[in-house]
């Protein structure tokens, strides 16, 4: 699936020249290229009251980032299922270290606010 090239050209081009007629064809393809120009016209100014309005963070912009057309949702979809198993891992990661920490704690004697606990050996008394 390409775009347009020559040889779609000429092929639209003879179907036009049927369709219309030799004699109309002109007329046509004048009204076709004053269309193309005030389109383009518009396109500039609407870009030259942007740049205006912006100002100078205008030329920062990066407008292939912008584009539409680079965005994948089956990239995006699979981008959300990974950073949600990477966080949920994370999550578990953290966990076990908390849990662990606890336990290196209790096994020291240490209570959760940092103070430590004096424990007595009933037996050694």
């Amino acid at each position: 699936m390409g775009g347009l090239n020559f040889e779609k050209m000429i092929i639209i081009l003879v179907i036009a020249m049927f369709v219309i007629g030799p004699t109309r064809l002109p007329i046509y393809a004048k009204k076709l290229g004053d269309f193309i120009r005030s389109l383009k016209r518009a396109a500039d100014g609407a870009k030259d009251r942007l740049r205006d309005e912006m100002g100078p963070e205008f030329d920062d912009v990066d407008w292939k980032q912008l584009d539409p057309r680079q965005y994948d949702p089956r990239r995006i979809i699979r981008d959300a299922l990974v950073e949600d198993e990477r966080e949920a891992r994370l999550s578990d990661r953290s966990q076990r270290i908390e849990d662990l920490e606890a336990a290196r704690r209790a096994r020291q004697g240490i209570a959760e606010d940092g103070t430590i606990a004096v424990r007595f050996d009933d037996e050694a008394t």
